[in-house]
C-alpha cells in the first residue's frame, strides 16, 4: 500500500485532549495500551486540543511516546496543516502556500522530528486553488520537510489532481467514514485502484455516536449481541473487510477502547453478516 506499511488500526489521538475533563496519566496510559498492542500509526493536528491552544494534542502525543519504557522507531505519527482554530472555538481553514509552510514547521518544532513522517493536508481551502495547495505540499516533500504526504477531505477528483502533482509521495486519504456516514465508497475504490491507504476518520461515527453507534445502527448491534464482542468492533472489522487499503482510525481517551479496537483485526465476520451490515440503513 504505497509506502505505508502500518498496523491495520490506527489511533485517532484527537479525543486524548478535546474530551472534557482531559486526564493526562489516563491519556499517556491509552497511548502505551496502543503501542502495546501493536498500534503503529497515532494520528493527530495542530488544531486538536482545547480551543486555540496550537499543537496541545501532538505535545500530548509525543510526551507519552517520550515516556513509554520501549522502542518507538516504529511508530508513525502523522498530523496535520491547514486548519485555523479561534480563542471562540470557530474552525476556519487556511490552504495558502505560506499557512502549510508555517504549520508543517510548527509542528516540526513540537514533535522533534528531523522531517514529519506523515503530514496531511487537513482540508480544502475554497478561497485557494487546490493545486496550490497541493504545490505547497509537493515543496515541504521537496524540502525534506515531510516524509509522506496525505490529504483530508478529499473527493475523487481532488485525489487524482493530489496525485499528479505529489506522485509517490502521496501514501493516504484520511476521510470521514462510519456506519453513519458512508459517501466516502467512492474514495475508498479509488485509493484501492491508486494503492494508496484510506484512513477512516471517525470511523465510529463521532464522540457522540461511539459509545452506542447510534440507535438506526441495528443491524451491527444485532450482529455483535449474536457473536458476544462490541458493536464497535464489529464496525471496524466491517471497514477492514470492506477493502485492504482501510485503516481506520479510532479514537481512544481510555486503554480499555483501544484494545477493543485492535481486536477488531482478525476478527473475521461471514459473507452473510458482512452482507447485513452493508445493506444496514444509514445516514450521510
Amino acid at each position: 500500500m504505497g509506502d505505508l506499511d502500518v498496523f491495520p488500526i490506527g489511533l485517532g489521538a484527537m479525543t486524548l485532549t478535546q474530551v472534557m475533563g482531559y486526564d493526562e496519566q489516563r491519556g499517556i496510559r491509552t497511548v502505551h495500551a496502543a503501542l502495546d498492542a501493536g498500534v503503529t500509526l497515532i494520528d493527530t493536528a495542530d488544531v486538536y486540543g482545547p480551543a486555540g491552544g496550537y499543537g496541545v494534542n501532538e505535545l500530548a502525543v509525543m510526551k507519552a511516546l517520550a515516556l513509554y519504557p520501549g522502542s518507538t522507531d516504529h511508530v508513525i505519527v502523522s498530523t496535520k496543516g491547514g486548519h485555523i482554530r479561534l480563542p471562540d472555538n470557530t474552525w476556519w481553514i487556511d490552504g495558502r502556500p505560506e499557512h502549510l509552510r508555517r504549520a508543517c514547521e510548527d509542528s516540526l518544532r513540537r514533535l522533534g522530528f528531523d522531517a514529519l513522517p506523515l503530514y496531511f493536508h487537513h482540508r480544502p481551502d475554497p478561497q485557494i486553488p487546490y493545486a496550490d495547495s497541493m504545490g505547497a505540499m509537493r515543496d515541504l516533500y521537496d524540502a525534506g520537510l515531510i516524509q509522506r504526504a496525505g490529504i483530508s477531505n478529499a473527493n475523487p477528483e481532488r485525489i487524482r489532481l493530489a496525485r499528479d502533482i505529489l506522485g509517490d509521495a502521496l501514501v493516504a486519504v484520511q476521510n470521514e467514514f462510519s456506519p453513519r456516514f458512508r459517501s466516502s465508497e467512492p474514495e475508498i475504490e479509488l485509493c484501492a485502484e491508486l494503492g494508496i491507504a484510506f484512513s477512516s476518520w471517525s470511523p465510529l461515527g463521532g464522540m457522540r455516536e461511539a459509545k452506542g453507534l447510534g440507535s438506526a445502527h441495528g443491524e451491527f448491534h444485532a450482529v455483535a449481541e449474536a457473536r458476544g464482542v462490541s458493536p464497535q468492533r464489529v464496525a471496524l472489522a466491517w471497514q477492514l473487510q470492506k477493502s485492504p487499503v482501510v485503516i481506520p482510525i479510532p479514537g481512544a481517551s481510555r486503554p480499555e477502547s483501544v484494545l477493543d479496537s485492535v481486536e477488531s483485526v482478525g476478527f473475521e465476520l461471514s459473507a452473510e453478516e458482512f452482507d447485513r451490515l452493508e445493506a444496514s440503513p444509514f445516514a450521510g
